[in-house]
């Protein structure tokens, strides 16, 4: 423990040392009291680790949209109908509030998944698919996950933010489900501590609000994903409709979304809707066959009562629910 921690506070204190090299020092932000804030050892690794070479080339980890979706029996469907109008994505430098997730073991490094920041008192919180996040909750192997607003082209303009140690929040229900006969909890947080330069999450790229209980219509949608295979995040104007799955192995009531496009990678993206202070969120990619087995077509579980539920559990710092002993 002493010696990894000696490592981290080195490279820290390198990659602070090029940056002032370089001219390029970053300026202090402000903690609560009014000082200036301190920075975060552990985001100043990672930034440094992160170069936008290994960015460009990290691998794409397997939590994507559709994954380990088998092909429906009939007369379930998945996909577009007959006729059924997709609207195009477009590739796009992205928006602060989204991004995409990191990470790296002792075995290797990757990008897994999309997400966007929530508003929440901790300033802290990211909403992503619970088939994205479960794998780095308690003591699963890939432990040091990292997200990254408006990641693109090997660029991370607000830096690293470290996902924290049992800051992965899963609903139980989806743990003990299953990720098929639990798709309509497939949904997550993980909480975050600040960047490199001591700044929190929401206080460098503000949030949009959670928005639970609107129902399954909404126009118009704002959907953004990052493909596993692509340098930059994909955005759709869409519309949600009211999805009733046909599969008796992902049951349930899903948001259903028509665009061109997205797929694996994606999962996690945000369906946004505007409002009058910013954009709001009322689905994530995921839930029915996780997220889609086809890129014309995506889902999102309902946001309701379990989704209040476990955002006020991350809120709170509560102890994560994980999978049954």
């Amino acid at each position: 423990m002493v010696r990894r921690t000696r490592i981290i506070r080195h490279t820290a204190a390198l990659a602070t040392a090029l940056l002032i090299g370089a001219g390029l020092a970053p300026a202090a932000a402000a903690d609560d009291t009014g000082g200036p804030a301190r920075g975060n050892p552990e985001a100043a690794a990672l930034d440094a680790y992160w170069s936008p070479v290994r960015m460009a080339s990290a691998l794409p980890a397997e939590a994507a949209k559709g994954f380990g979706a088998e092909p429906p029996a009939s007369p379930a469907e998945d996909g577009p109908r007959p006729g059924e109008h997709i609207p195009p994505s477009r590739s796009f430098d992205g928006i602060p509030q989204a991004g995409t997730f990191f990470w790296t073991d002792a075995n290797g490094t990757g990008r897994t998944c999309s997400g966007s920041v929530v508003r929440s008192p901790g300033r802290d919180l990211v909403l992503s698919a619970g088939h994205c996040l479960k794998g780095y909750a308690g003591p699963a192997p890939r432990r040091r996950l990292a997200f990254v607003p408006q990641y693109h082209d090997g660029l991370k303009p607000f830096g690293v933010f470290p996902v924290v140690t049992d800051g992965v929040y899963v609903s139980q229900q989806y743990y003990d489900l299953g990720e098929h006969a639990g798709a309509a909890y497939d949904f997550g947080f993980a909480r975050t501590g600040p960047n490199q330069d001591g700044t929190r999450l929401q206080d460098a790229v503000g949030g949009v609000q959670l928005l639970t209980g609107t129902g399954y219509h909404h126009l118009p949608v704002r959907m953004i994903g990052y493909p596993g295979n692509a340098q930059k995040p994909l955005e759709c104007w869409s519309r949600t409709t009211r999805w009733a799955s046909d599969d008796p192995a992902d049951p349930g009531t899903f948001q259903r979304i028509a665009c061109d496009a997205f797929v694996g990678g994606t999962s996690g993206g945000p369906m946004l809707v505007p409002g009058w202070d910013g954009w709001g969120v009322v689905g994530v990619i995921g839930g029915y066959h996780t997220g889609g087995n086809t890129p014309q077509v995506s889902y999102s579980a309902y946001f309701g009562d379990a989704t209040r539920a476990l955002y006020r559990a991350a809120v709170s710092g509560a102890p994560p629910a994980g999978p049954a002993s």
